[in-house]
């Protein structure tokens, strides 16, 4: 994977701009529209890893939105706007600004100090560039999978081992939120820890993964973890069940602003092709402006789901689970329309076009699937009360 050079103008000012919701999204889009653009080919085919973009989009205040400042709580609905432009131009890159937001998500609720203050706000600004690898735990809760990762309990703190085998997002100084069960004999009093791992920690080993079919500059690496220790200063939660409660909603709204840019940017391209092929175009399903509108429902929706991220009933839950979900299925829709709306110019590997249909399909897949996310709603519609 390679690292993008490439330097791109810094902002007149070092100081954090305000974050006014057109304003940014005005800004966003003209760093997406223009220099992402032309890098989103080589940053899904060549693997370049676009670690100026993301400094730049932390530069102009897009992966703080959702964060508070001060009294002022974040904005969710302006950060999965945003997150939205990136994705309808650059899945991959789009994906990279969900995973460090999120990281953000855990560092702030917390409630640990040592993640907070400066080393936060070092992270919301791009300064640093951190990731999740939650996959796995995310997986076993639902019954998919079973933890990875084993921590054990030492003094000052714990040691954890195993392999983590996608994290994406990461580099020699990145860092990521990740989660453990805790050794124990007593199967009734099993625990978990949530921590933070630092790349260029001892006992960190990142370890190449398979080529993907896109994506591939998301600097994603297997994460090998020996004896490596979890003091307060890294603790997220402990216990974690009560934490993941709090923040499972927060976790899966930001989310959508993926499926919601994938799915514009192949709205997008079938608009491109109207004027020439719209007189054959009109026999297929599935037409740009029918796909514009059930967009914009979705959007609206979700806008309402964000202005509470951190609700905790049932019927909330669900339909977080089923907006995430219906952008997924969307995305795939869209994507696969206007492969045939382009006909075989869609068709052609250096297509844009080509790679959105790729990039729904990971949409589709990344943690939670859509498959997962019709587990959980079916789970929690036959409940009688809330988890």
């Amino acid at each position: 994977m390679e690292v993008l050079e490439r330097q791109i103008s810094p902002p007149a000012t070092h100081e954090a701009l305000p974050i006014d919701g057109a304003t940014l999204i005005s800004a966003v889009r003209e760093l997406v529209d223009g220099p992402l653009a032309e890098l989103a080919s080589d940053i899904d085919r060549r693997g370049v890893y676009p670690e100026t973009i993301l400094k730049r989009l932390g530069e102009l205040g897009a992966l703080r939105a959702h964060m508070a400042h001060g009294e002022q709580p974040g904005d969710y609905g302006l950060a999965i706007r945003a997150m939205s432009e990136v994705s309808r131009v650059c899945g991959a890159t789009g994906f990279m600004v969900w995973c460090h937001e999120v990281c953000g998500v855990y560092m702030e609720q917390s409630g640990n100090p040592a993640l907070a203050g400066e080393r936060l706000a070092q992270h919301n600004s791009g300064q640093t560039l951190g990731a999740t690898g939650m996959s796995n735990p995310m997986k076993t809760f639902a019954g998919i999978e079973t933890f990875l990762l084993h921590a054990r309990k030492v003094e000052g703190g714990y040691v954890v081992h195993g392999t983590l085998p996608w994290v994406s997002n990461l580099g020699p100084d990145h860092y990521f939120g990740a989660m453990a069960d805790v050794e124990s004999t007593d199967a009734a009093a099993k625990t978990e820890i949530m921590f933070v791992v630092h790349c260029d920690a001892p006992g960190v080993e990142l370890r190449n993964c398979p080529s993907f079919s896109a994506m591939e500059g998301t600097n994603t690496w297997a994460v090998r973890l020996t004896d490596y220790f979890v003091g307060a200063d890294r603790l997220i939660a402990d216990p974690v069940r009560p934490f993941i409660g709090r923040i499972r909603a927060a976790f899966i709204l930001l989310q959508t602003g993926m499926g919601l840019g994938v799915a514009q940017g192949a709205i997008d391209s079938m608009w491109k092709v109207e004027r020439s092929l719209g007189h054959v175009n009109e026999f297929l399903e599935d037409r740009p402006d029918d796909l514009q509108a059930e967009l914009d429902d979705l959007t609206a929706r979700i806008m309402v789901l964000a202005q509470t991220p951190f609700a905790r009933d049932k019927e909330f839950l669900i339909d977080v689970l089923d907006a995430r979900a219906h952008a997924s299925e969307l995305a795939l829709r869209a994507a696969q329309s206007a492969l045939l709306h382009q006909g075989a110019r869609g068709y052609l590997m250096s297509s844009d076009v080509q790679r959105r249909v790729r990039e729904s399909h990971f949409v589709a897949i990344v943690t939670p699937a859509i498959k997962h996310l019709r587990k959980e709603i079916a789970r929690l519609s036959a409940e009688e009360q809330p988890a």
